[in-house]
């Protein structure tokens, strides 16, 4: 049943955008994609070629997040809900929704912050030092761009963000899988995109675009040089990314502890975090949780010629109590209680050992903000769930094909492998389709034989009782390299 399509969902599928680079003259420009401008001035030299993301939601939510003054809830989040395509964001402060939102935010996290954000364990940076913290210009940065192109939806309890600069070669896409409620990932999703980009304007400028490269290299003695402070960069990024998570941490639970008096619900509120930056021929990754991001490469040797057999690496790492890492991690954290796991959860609550919020289980006074059964009984030793990223950068290869990145919701009904081969065949064989749309249409026939319906009878099945069959599915697929592009991104929903 993989191979069969769904032409009945009426609608169902709640985000579909699409985004095609400019070739350059070797093929399709961004202009053929609707809704996205083609700019013929700006160098397209990139790492990828085409991007699709695609979500069905399976929780019912209620639009009840009021958080920075109501700022994300009634403002931002709407214009990000269910587009068909990337729309461009100019850099002018006086016209940029995300200036905007910076300088706003600043302004918000100004008044929430009570104390500086607690110091987390950084990599070495070298001459990337941050700056003291004051609002910089977009041009201190090595992500500044003459333009960008966003999109973003809601699906669920799901968030996604994509964002992209071909001049400056760098694509951010993120996946916020909410649980217990949808604030902690309406929040990601309206600060964590600029929390980094502040952060990544305090690079030293001296270095925001030295990328070095075996060509420029003169002898042995400067290929080392440029091989050190490469090496020093990347760990600038992880660095960078580390640290706005933090920061978001921080702000989001103290935002809880002056909201639970009339919203005792939002200390349970969580949510997992999947960040990837692709920045010229590196590729960064950060995760909470359990969603993944999953790298399709060709055996080496055979590179792109697609004879060889196509290999599917996990490039995040799984944090639930079934990863038996994780799970001794959280036993010997915690030597003095008897009982961390019960029934295969944290302190019976979570399968996730790391997530963003979900307060009650990191502070004592927020799990006291519940009543009854709600509370976790015997919080001996909190925190419970970690909020400590596991990192990772990739440097991108021409047997690397593409990248799924997608919330667990995916992988409840397919394998690594699984995802790769269908995702594979599918672009081989429509190259100008849709392939994380056709990814979720596969995993909904899944589900549906899996419960003993069609797949029109469970997408008849309304948003919150579906929960019992699947769970909100999110997934970005990205086409890496410039010579196996596919000619079109679908956007239609």
């Amino acid at each position: 049943m993989l191979g069969e399509d769904i032409n009945d969902s009426e609608g169902e599928i709640k985000v579909s955008f699409g985004y095609q680079c400019n070739s350059g003259g070797n093929g399709i420009p961004s202009g053929a994609v609707k809704g996205v401008e083609s700019r013929s001035d700006i160098p397209r030299n990139g790492s990828f070629s085409c991007l699709s993301g695609a979500a069905l939601s399976a929780n019912a939510t209620l639009a009840n997040t009021n958080i920075c003054n109501g700022l994300i809830g009634s403002d931002i989040l709407p214009s990000l809900d269910s587009p068909n395509s990337f729309r461009r964001v100019p850099s002018s402060p006086s016209l940029s929704r995300l200036d905007i939102l910076s300088s706003s935010l600043q302004s918000s996290m100004s008044n929430l912050s009570c104390s500086p954000p607690s110091p987390v364990g950084s990599y070495e940076t070298d001459s990337y030092i941050l700056k003291t913290m004051s609002v910089p210009t977009r041009s201190d940065s090595f992500l500044n761009a003459v333009e960008v192109q966003v999109a973003g939806g809601a699906a669920g309890e799901d968030r996604v963000q994509a964002v992209c600069s071909e001049e400056n070669e760098w694509l951010f896409c993120a996946i916020y899988d909410g649980f217990n409620g949808r604030d902690a990932a309406d929040f990601l999703a309206g600060t964590l995109y600029e929390t980094i980009m502040f952060n990544f304007n305090l690079l030293d400028s001296e270095s925001k675009q030295y990328v070095p490269s075996i060509d420029t290299a003169s002898d042995e003695s400067s290929y080392l040089e440029m091989e050190v402070s490469s090496r020093s960069f990347r760990n600038g990024v992880l660095d960078i990314l580390h640290r706005a998570l933090s920061q978001a941490e921080n702000d989001f639970l103290y935002m809880v502890e002056q909201e639970m008096e009339d919203r005792p619900d939002l200390v349970s509120v969580g949510s997992c975090v999947l960040v990837m930056l692709l920045h010229g021929n590196n590729l960064y990754t950060l995760n909470l949780g359990d969603s993944r991001a999953v790298l399709a490469t060709f055996d080496e040797g055979n590179d792109m010629d697609q004879s060889g057999r196509l290999k599917a690496i996990q490039l995040t790492d799984s944090h639930t109590v079934d990863n038996e890492l994780e799970k001794t991690r959280l036993l010997s954290e915690h030597p003095d209680d008897s009982m961390p796991v019960i029934a295969g959860k944290v302190k019976g609550k979570l399968k996730v050992t790391r997530a963003f919020g979900v307060g009650y289980l990191k502070k004592k006074k927020l799990n006291d903000a519940l009543m009854g059964i709600l509370r976790v009984q015997n919080l001996i030793s909190p925190p419970y769930i970690s909020t400590e990223p596991s990192l990772n950068v990739h440097e991108i290869s021409k047997s690397d094909h593409f990248v799924i990145i997608g919330s667990d919701g995916l992988f409840d009904f397919l394998s690594n492998e699984e995802a790769v081969k269908l995702v594979h065949s599918y672009i081989s064989s429509n190259p100008s389709g849709d392939p994380a749309k056709f990814l979720v249409e596969q995993l909904v026939i899944k589900a549906a034989h899996s419960a003993g319906f069609s797949k029109g009878e469970l997408l008849n099945i309304p948003a919150g009782r579906r929960r019992k069959y699947h769970d909100d599915v999110t997934v970005i697929v990205i086409i890496l390299g410039t010579n196996h592009r596919t000619s079109k991104a679908s956007t239609c929903i």
